[in-house]
């Protein structure tokens, strides 16, 4: 396969991201992922390629995979930015937004900057809003996830926990949004979208889809990933391509 890996640059920060602009039909709008906290881009080479022939660009945010590290600079506003960079770099006029765990957060941020890019919105499990993390949970989170699954360094640097941590402040991010959006969240003990966290999204969004996951918690795509995948892209068939003008890079 013919996948593009290329980087962005951030005033001389360079954001990593895959596309398969060399592989896709043209003729469909492509979907622009925003992965989890400590995920990085390849994690997705399966959603990819489920996602063929349709363009998918995934990107792997600051501190993650294969971009660069600051040591400060992991607030909402900031993350929005390496969207931006990839957007930017591409040239892409009209796409997706597809956002999982801690990566909505950094999706819904960015489609209330820039509506107008913005063909549909996807959300996986996570409320509509940017979490602060307490001064305990770098430690918690190091020791007790990514040590024992082998995701410290290659997945996520300790710098970008630590700044996550340092620099990330508590907002609700709510705006009127009348395009199709699909919530995907779990029903079991640990999906992190409540009955409650539920509501700022029917209260904002008019053109709502919200498809519950009855055998998952957080993670829907470990455990029910054919479900998943399948309405992912039911979805998109549903919202149709209408006049797809996003420039080829």
């Amino acid at each position: 396969m013919q996948r593009i890996s290329a980087t962005s640059d951030l005033n001389g920060l360079r954001i990593h991201y895959l596309d398969t602009l060399q592989e896709s039909d043209a003729s469909l709008v492509p979907v622009f992922v925003c992965p989890g906290l400590s995920e990085t881009a390849e994690e997705y080479e399966d959603f990819i390629a489920e996602m063929l022939p349709r363009r998918v660009i995934v990107l792997s945010f600051r501190g993650r995979g294969r971009s660069d590290t600051p040591l400060s600079g992991y607030d909402l506003q900031d993350h929005v930015a390496d969207i931006e960079s990839v957007v930017q770099q591409l040239q892409l006029t009209k796409f997706h937004l597809y956002g999982y765990s801690r990566g909505v957060s950094y999706a819904l941020a960015y489609a209330r900057r820039h509506p107008h890019r913005i063909a549909s919105i996807i959300v996986q499990d996570y409320p509509a809003e940017h979490k602060a993390m307490t001064a305990e949970w770098p430690r918690s989170y190091i020791d007790e996830y990514l040590i024992p699954t082998n995701r410290l360094s290659t997945n996520i640097r300790a710098e970008a926990v630590h700044g996550i941590q340092k620099d990330s402040t508590a907002c609700e991010i709510t705006f009127s949004f009348e395009k199709p959006v699909l919530v995907m969240r779990g029903l079991l003990e640990d999906s992190l979208i409540s009955d409650e966290e539920l509501l700022p999204y029917r209260l904002h969004f008019s053109n709502l889809r919200i498809e519950n996951f009855t055998k998952s918690g957080h993670n829907i795509r470990g455990s029910e990933k054919e479900k998943l995948d399948r309405t992912i892209k039911d979805f998109l068939a549903g919202v149709g391509e209408g006049d797809n003008v996003m420039k080829l890079s």
